[in-house]
């Protein structure tokens, strides 16, 4: 073999090195790009979420048929008592506990059929007008009519 047949071997071997080389280079910068593109999280893989509940996932569950649903109540911050509703559910506090006095905040509730949370502003205002005197403290609270 000449010399130039041999150089000529060389420089394409050096040439297909070269461009296996530059295909390389050219998928690893768009995987890079791809990468911050994505936030760091692989093409394929989804985001990962930290501790807690996980989402609910759409594919896993059957569809079942929509039926028509009552609208839900609203979150957030409960709605005010107007100054009606507190004046009335002061007086069956009055009215109750002229029957049976010495009852806590509990037993009231369940004398009255009413929700303790939905007494706590009536008694509170029976109490600054003076028309309910208290003994006990805290939990032991219990109220009757002056």
């Amino acid at each position: 073999m000449s010399n130039t047949h041999i150089d000529q071997q060389i420089r394409d071997r050096i040439n297909t090195f070269v461009e296996q080389l530059s295909s390389l280079v050219r998928q690893a910068a768009v995987e890079a790009v791809r990468t911050a593109l994505t936030g760091g999280a692989p093409a394929a893989a989804p985001a990962r979420r930290g501790p807690g509940r996980p989402r609910k996932n759409a594919a896993a569950a059957p569809a079942a048929p929509k039926a028509a649903k009552a609208p839900k109540a609203r979150k957030g911050k409960r709605a005010k008592a107007s100054s009606a509703d507190v004046a009335a559910a002061a007086a069956k506090v009055v009215e109750y506990l002229a029957k049976n006095p010495g009852q806590s905040l509990e037993q009231i509730g369940k004398g009255l059929n009413t929700p303790t949370a939905n007494l706590k502003l009536p008694i509170k205002q029976l109490l600054g007008d003076k028309k309910l005197k208290t003994t006990g403290q805290r939990r032991g609270t219990k109220y009757s009519v002056k």
